[in-house]
């Protein structure tokens, strides 16, 4: 029987979740398995793996095939590396004490790494949010000067709106003024009569509807006096 080491999909839908089991290679993908050493999630950056390191490393030793996604989680957790070294160890190129020695110093090497990419994810995603900020920034400073450009734009056109009103308001008082000086001539040359017809003129508003009439009895009233020679006419 072939024993293969793969990835058991789980989660849910959009959010892959991975188990590493031991299975049968006839066996369906997400069906029945012999030992399950570890899971796989590739939704986090970088990918986190949590992996019985001790069982992959019998399941290889013992012959086990990974797939191609697994072999490479499989080397970055140093398992194929230790592989290496303990076949050193079975041809006597060094010790169990030396293997250990080796595999911790690539494993801090390769801690290093994993920190130093991590730190660089982190710095880029700050650096990207300094840079939406200062952009966003930018944003509301152009929104509150169109803003502040509109206000003043309405509040000029709201004193010419005004100005103009205040303008066709004074218009008509000239026009009045220049309508009232005939009248007031008038009223001068009324006031003239009156004088004239020795107080029984009428001193009437030029213009008004029965100015005629009241003229007309204002003379037959002066005629009736100079017929009875208390005034004399005018020469």
């Amino acid at each position: 029987m072939a024993t293969k080491i793969r990835l058991q999909r789980g989660g849910r839908k959009n959010y892959a979740f991975y188990r590493i089991v031991i299975a049968d290679a006839r066996a369906p993908r997400d069906g029945k398995f012999t030992e399950k050493i570890g899971t796989y999630n590739p939704n986090t950056n970088p990918a986190t793996v949590d992996l019985n390191f001790d069982r992959a490393l019998y399941w290889v030793e013992t012959g086990a095939q990974p797939t191609d996604t697994v072999r490479n989680i499989l080397k970055g957790e140093g398992v194929y590396m230790m592989k290496h070294l303990r076949g050193g160890v079975k041809k006597g190129a060094f010790d169990e004490a030396a293997c250990q020695q080796k595999f911790d110093a690539w494993k801090q090497t390769k801690v290093a790494a994993t920190e130093a990419q991590e730190k660089k994810t982190a710095d880029e995603k700050k650096a990207a949010a300094v840079k939406n900020l200062e952009a966003e920034k930018k944003v509301n400073e152009a929104i509150a000067k169109k803003v502040a450009d509109k206000k003043a734009a309405e509040a000029a056109a709201k004193a010419e709106a005004e100005a103009a009103k205040a303008a066709e308001e004074a218009a008509p008082a000239e026009g009045e003024a220049t309508e009232l000086l005939p009248r007031l001539n008038s009223f001068r040359v009324i006031s003239q009569g009156h004088n004239l017809f020795g107080g029984y003129g009428l001193c009437l508003y030029a213009g008004f509807p029965v100015l005629s009439g009241l003229f007309s009895c204002c003379l037959r009233m002066a005629g009736r006096k100079w017929r009875s020679g208390r005034v004399k006419p005018p020469l």
